[in-house]
This record gives C-alpha cells, sequence and structure tokens, in this order.
C-alpha cells in the first residue's frame, strides 16, 4: 500500500507539474491576460482531449460508434503528433477551421447528444494565443496526460478541482467555485437518490453537481442501468460562457460521457409562470451568486410581491417554484438574506409557508475567502409543509484557526458534529431552535443569533427583561440570607 501511495503522489505532482508548466508558456503569450483568460483557453484544449480520449474508448466498446466531430477536427487527427502543426500554420487551422467547424457541429441523429455538448460549449469558447509555437508547446503537454488511465483520470480531476478554486484569485470570477467541503456537506445532507431529478440552477462550475453525482454513485449506484439513471437525472444551468466549459468539461471528468443537460442559460430570464410540471425536481442544491443585480426587466418575470433585482432573492423564489411537493433543498445565502427587510421579507414569509424550513446552518467568516468576506449560511427545506420550527447550528473553527485562507481551507471533516447531530437534535452550545412564531412576530426576520454565546448579541427584549427580574430576585434572596446570618451574629455577641 505505502509504495502505490507514493506512486499516485508522484504521479499528482508530475501532472500539477503539467498544470503549471502549461501555464507559465501561457504567461509568455501576448494575446493571454489574465488567470481567468489563461484557465478558459487551457480548458477548452483539455475539453478536446479528454473527449476524444472517451471516444477513442467508445470505438473500442461500441461496435458502430461514430463521432459527432469531423475528423479532420478530432484531436488525435491534428494535435497528437508532437510534431505535428505548428506556428503560423497551426494559429490559421485553430482560428479558421477548427472553431468555426466545432461551433456548426451537426447532430446525425435525433440522439446525437454528444455533437450538441461540443456545439454548445465552442459557441461561446476563445481561442486567446497569438503564438502558434507556444500553442503547440501548450498542446504537448496537454497530451501527457492519459485520460483513460483511471488513476491519470482520478489525479487529473483533483488538480481539475485546484484550477476551479483558482479562479477565487481571478477577479469576480471566484464566484463560479463553491468549497468542495460545502458542496459535499450539502449533498450529504439532502442526499440525492436514484430516480430523482437534481438540479443546479446557477451551476457555475458544476461543483454542486459533481458532488452528487459522487454521492449517488458510493450509495446507490450497483447496475449500468442505475448508471444510466445517474447520468440522466443531472440537470444544470449556467449563464456565463467560461463557468459552462468548465462545468461541461467537470461532468466530462465525471462519467458524464454527453452532458447535454447543462445548459448555457439563464434560468432567470424566463417567467415564472412558464415553468410547467414537466420543470419541477425532487432536488435543488445551489450556491447562487448574491450581491448582484439582474438586467433591467428580469424582475418582471416574477410575482409583483417578490419583484427585485436581488440575484439571490429572485433565485430562492425560483427554487421553491420548482421544487416538488416533498422535494428538497439546499442552498446557500448570505445573511443580507436573513434579515433583509421589504420583499426579502415577503419572500421569507412565502418559504416559511410553503416549505418547511428545518435547518439553518451559519458559517463563520471567510468560508468563500477571498471572493468574498461576506457571512454565509446553508438552507434546507422541504416543500410541501409549513415551518413550525427552524433548528440553527452554528458551524464553529476549528481549533487554532481565527479564519480560513488558500492554505487553510474550510474540510468536510469539519461537518462530523452537525452530521452526528442531525438524526437526534438536542441544544447544544452550537445549536439551538426557533419556533416560527418568532420569525412572524419578528417581521420574518431569520438572523437569530446564537443565545448559548455571549457575544452573539442583546437578544429579545422580553427574554432580558424576564432574565434580569430573576438575577434581582437571586440578589434580593442572598441579601436576605445575609441579613439573617448577621443579625444572629449579632444575637449572640451584642
Amino acid at each position: 500500500m505505502q509504495p502505490e501511495r507514493a506512486k499516485n503522489r508522484r504521479k499528482r505532482m508530475s501532472i500539477s507539474t503539467i498544470i503549471k508548466t502549461i501555464q507559465d508558456i501561457m504567461r509568455q503569450d501576448v494575446g493571454v491576460d489574465g488567470d481567468a483568460q489563461r484557465i478558459g483557453q487551457l480548458v477548452w484544449l483539455f475539453f478536446l482531449k479528454i473527449f476524444d480520449d472517451q471516444e477513442q474508448e467508445a470505438e473500442l466498446l461500441e461496435d458502430h460508434y461514430r463521432s459527432p466531430i469531423p475528423v479532420r477536427l478530432q484531436w488525435r487527427n491534428w494535435a497528437a503528433d508532437p510534431e505535428g502543426m505548428t506556428g503560423d500554420e497551426l494559429l490559421e487551422f485553430v482560428n479558421n477551421i477548427l472553431f468555426p467547424g466545432l461551433k456548426t457541429v451537426q447532430p446525425r441523429t435525433e440522439s446525437d447528444k454528444a455533437a450538441l455538448v461540443v456545439r454548445s460549449v465552442f459557441e461561446d469558447a476563445y481561442q486567446y494565443m497569438k503564438s502558434g509555437t507556444l500553442l503547440r508547446q501548450v498542446i504537448n503537454k496537454v497530451n501527457a496526460i492519459d485520460f483513460n488511465r483511471q488513476d491519470d483520470r482520478h489525479l487529473f480531476g483533483d488538480i481539475y478541482e485546484k484550477l476551479l478554486k483558482d479562479l477565487q484569485s481571478a477577479g469576480n470570477a471566484g464566484e463560479y467555485y463553491t468549497p468542495r467541503a460545502v458542496t459535499q456537506f450539502m449533498v450529504d445532507r439532502v442526499d440525492p437518490r436514484l430516480g430523482e431529478q437534481v438540479l443546479d440552477p446557477a451551476c457555475g462550475t458544476g461543483g454542486f453537481l459533481a458532488s452528487a453525482i459522487d454521492h449517488m454513485r458510493a450509495r446507490y449506484v450497483k447496475t449500468p442501468e442505475d448508471e444510466a439513471r445517474l447520468q440522466a437525472s443531472i440537470h444544470g444551468v449556467e449563464k456565463k460562457p467560461l463557468p459552462h466549459l468548465l462545468a461541461v468539461t467537470n461532468m466530462l471528468l465525471h462519467g458524464i460521457p454527453a452532458p447535454i443537460n447543462i445548459r448555457h442559460d439563464n434560468t432567470l430570464a424566463r417567467p415564472l409562470r412558464d415553468y410547467g410540471l414537466a420543470d419541477r425536481v425532487e432536488v435543488i442544491v445551489t450556491n447562487p451568486p448574491f450581491g448582484g443585480m439582474e438586467e433591467d426587466g428580469t424582475e418582471k418575470n416574477f410575482p409583483a410581491q417578490f419583484q427585485t433585482k436581488e440575484t439571490a432573492d429572485l433565485f430562492l423564489v425560483l427554487i421553491m417554484h420548482l421544487l416538488k411537493p416533498g422535494g428538497r433543498a439546499a442552498v446557500v445565502l448570505p445573511d443580507g438574506t436573513l434579515f433583509g427587510e421589504g420583499v426579502k421579507s415577503r419572500i421569507k414569509e412565502k418559504l416559511l409557508t410553503d416549505c418547511n424550513l428545518h435547518t439553518i446552518v451559519r458559517l463563520p467568516n471567510g468560508v468563500f475567502n477571498p471572493y468574498t468576506g461576506i457571512k454565509t449560511n446553508l438552507l434546507f427545506f422541504t416543500k410541501g409543509e409549513p415551518t413550525r420550527e427552524t433548528w440553527y447550528y452554528e458551524h464553529p473553527y476549528p481549533a487554532g484557526y481565527k479564519s480560513y485562507s488558500k492554505t487553510k481551507p474550510m474540510r468536510f471533516e469539519e461537518f462530523a458534529p452537525e452530521q452526528a447531530w442531525w438524526e437526534a437534535r438536542q441544544e447544544n452550545e452550537q445549536a439551538w431552535r426557533v419556533p416560527v412564531a418568532t420569525f412572524q412576530k419578528n417581521g420574518f426576520n431569520l438572523d437569530i443569533k446564537n443565545p448559548h454565546n455571549a457575544d452573539a448579541g442583546h437578544g429579545d427584549p422580553d427574554d432580558l427583561l424576564a432574565a434580569y427580574q430573576k438575577r434581582l430576585e437571586q440578589v434580593q434572596e442572598v441579601r436576605d440570607q445575609l441579613r439573617a446570618v448577621l443579625a444572629e451574629a449579632l444575637e449572640r455577641h451584642p
């Protein structure tokens, strides 16, 4: 076991070195500006290499497999030869033949989903590099990874996760990445099962969907038929082209050969009333963008009482609408949603009326650093029954931590106390419950501080007055006892 572990460590370092070398080569190219462009350039190359490796495997396993990509445009026929096209010839081919060809790939049959995936990816992909010589060097490095080798694919998956995390330092692109520990915990608690449709309506780079795939494969997939049901159950929508490309590639890495259900679209741009029964799902896991504003007119797609330009609020309304009765959701939301008034209060009233908001996990600062320092919360709810009470769990920092950082990120193991507490809930220093009447009385303010924490705030005035009165009574009782002791002492020693 030890030699195998050492071998994997060396392999991981080797793949990591390949990625670093590619990024260093790209930095020499005048056409690539910044981390986001480097990652975008790198990922369409990886997409084609992964796609080609998987196609070569399919050709061996399936008698009549036909690629949706024209022969001349297949990776193996223009990129695989290290002595192949380079310089101006390569640039000419990529810019004027490859990209236009892939953007217009036509399905051969109605069931040719792979062609639609390729076309959707390249509709918004960009070729930034200006040096054909440097592009050839990058391609040769990409060829060093064999995505048909199980260990290469697995180890590259870890490296790909790091690439996605690197987006956190690429300006606003960091909004597309949710820490793996958070996605794993949310999916683990919602527990999607075979036969249930799973949706992330703002899927970013596909982290929640990847966690859902891993979760269902580990627990429920036993046969090829199970695997087919799993692959058909994963749905995601992403508005922006770069994260959409990253998400599709992420699905390929997670064994979804034709991720046609990862759509490049804006779920908020469709009128809410147009989402019918066929659009409803059993499970939604998501981290909708917050702090942003939607385009003018987007709010008109929602009922008048819920109209706002705040993206997170609109997504919460959409999520409630898209859940089937009995459907389960786990959603990342900022503190502002919890204590906000006006439209936010009306949305929360609907949430508590239409759904059972059974749990809110309050995360500490820094989980999403450096993208944002805003405090966030994980809301878990089930549609179809009203909320009677909501449990809160305040997630603490690990021992010795004062915040999270790139070198000290949140780890899935930290959620072990929540997992142990989940099925047999009791109040403790981290957990407390609040009846729905309290929310109704306070204008649907869900920003309830930990009553067991002395630094949590001033607290409810009625509770504070009652506690103060009790303390006064205790003080008076002690005074009376002291007075009696002194009087007795004086009687004995006049």
